[in-house]
C-alpha cells in the first residue's frame, strides 16, 4: 500500500537530520496518513479512504466530502477517488 493521500496526492518529502555538529544525513518525512469513513450526501454511501490528517481538515472546512471532490483536481485524486467524482456528477445531472 502506497504511503500516498487519495485525496490530495500528499507522499513522503525528503530531507536531512542535521546533528549537532552539522553532520547530515538523509531522512524521510511521511505523511501522517489516517484510515477514515467519509459519507457522500448525494450518493447516500459510505466510502473507506485512506487521506492524510491535513485533507481531512479541509474536507470539514470546505463544507463535506461532496464539495471537497466537486473542487479537487483529477491528476491529485486516487483511481477511486476520480470513480467516486464521476458519480457524483452523474447523480448532480
Amino acid at each position: 500500500m502506497a504511503r500516498r493521500c487519495e485525496l490530495t496526492g500528499v507522499g513522503p518529502a525528503t530531507g536531512n537530520n542535521v546533528s549537532h555538529a552539522k553532520n547530515r544525513t538523509r531522512r524521510r518525512f511521511l505523511p501522517n496518513l489516517c484510515n477514515v469513513t467519509l459519507h457522500s450526501d448525494k450518493l447516500e454511501r459510505s466510502f473507506k479512504m485512506r487521506i492524510s490528517a491535513s485533507a481531512l481538515r479541509t474536507i470539514d472546512h470546505v463544507g463535506g466530502f461532496d464539495v471537497f471532490l466537486a473542487k479537487a483536481n483529477d491528476d491529485q485524486l486516487s483511481a477511486n477517488a476520480q470513480k467516486i467524482k464521476r458519480d457524483l456528477v452523474k447523480a448532480s445531472a
